[in-house]
């Protein structure tokens, strides 16, 4: 053999030295890269979420706090009369339960934010969690009705039995029927149990002013409030917090709703 054939045959393996080398480098390398690349992506929605709900904490706190403060200062102004510091401290404790139940859906909508693997989870009956939470609904909003309906009679537990954390699929549902009562000229929300396949089927139908189909979209959004928001009080956090929650146990939610003919609230979650 030459001495030129032996160069390019040594040449040729260093070519091919390097290029496997180069190959199984980037091979090595690809996982943490991606793995980079995707952390780098969840600190970039992490710090825009943080933003977004700062943001929104600071407008929706601003207007009770003001409020009392502005009842407060007046107060100090003179000497009223029994009377009128009762009907100023019944404001002041107005405003002071909107903080506090604004602060414990911000706390709920927070604990969404955690990694799926990291919530307690069981099993739930969610005929008898729906019965526990209707009882709350009407015995924190007197003038609100809630009809319990079972679609399908089982002998099968597990068709209505799902794995998930029993405290945030109550706060769900709650949401869901505090919603249909909110917006109704009946304060009636009904709800229908049902299965199919694989998943739990719940159904939350109102007959009230209904969702323009351009909203519908928006409304899982936090701090969204549309068109209908001086009909109710709210903050725009239950309808993210139902949509977080569902995400969390795999579950889905669709909305069926037009102007002036009520909306209804599909939700479909696996049952064990």
């Amino acid at each position: 053999m030459s001495l030129l054939i032996k160069i390019i045959l040594w040449l040729a393996g260093i070519v091919i030295a390097v290029l496997l080398g180069c190959f199984l480098a980037r091979r090595a390398l690809l996982p943490k890269a991606k793995r980079a690349e995707e952390l780098q992506e969840r600190l970039e929605k992490s710090f825009d979420s943080q933003k977004m709900l700062v943001s929104g904490i600071s407008h929706e706190l601003r207007t009770p706090l003001a409020s009392m403060i502005a009842e407060l200062e007046f107060t100090l102004t003179k000497q009223r009369t029994l009377q009128e510091y009762e009907d100023i401290l019944k404001n002041v404790l107005h405003d002071a339960r909107r903080i506090e139940s604004l602060s414990k859906g911000l706390l709920d909508l927070a604990r969404t934010e955690y990694n799926a693997s990291e919530i307690v989870k069981e099993e739930v009956r969610l005929d008898e969690t729906l019965l526990n939470v209707r009882d709350m609904v009407i015995k924190n909003n007197k003038d609100f009705s809630v009809n319990l309906i079972f679609d399908q009679e089982t002998s099968d537990e597990r068709q209505i039995t799902v794995f998930g954390n029993e405290y945030l699929l109550k706060t769900a549902f709650i949401n869901l029927i505090e919603n249909n009562c909110k917006y109704s000229a009946n304060k009636t929300s009904i709800v229908n149990i049902a299965f199919w396949n694989n998943n739990s089927i719940i159904r939350f139908s109102d007959t009230g002013t209904g969702i323009d189909k351009n909203e519908i979209d928006r409304i899982f959004a936090p701090f969204y409030r549309g068109e209908n928001k001086n009909q109710a009080q709210g903050y725009g956090i239950g309808m993210a917090l139902v949509s977080r929650i569902l995400l969390l146990h795999n579950g889905k939610i669709a909305v069926h709703s037009s102007k002036g003919e009520g909306t209804v609230f599909v939700v479909s979650l696996p049952h064990v």
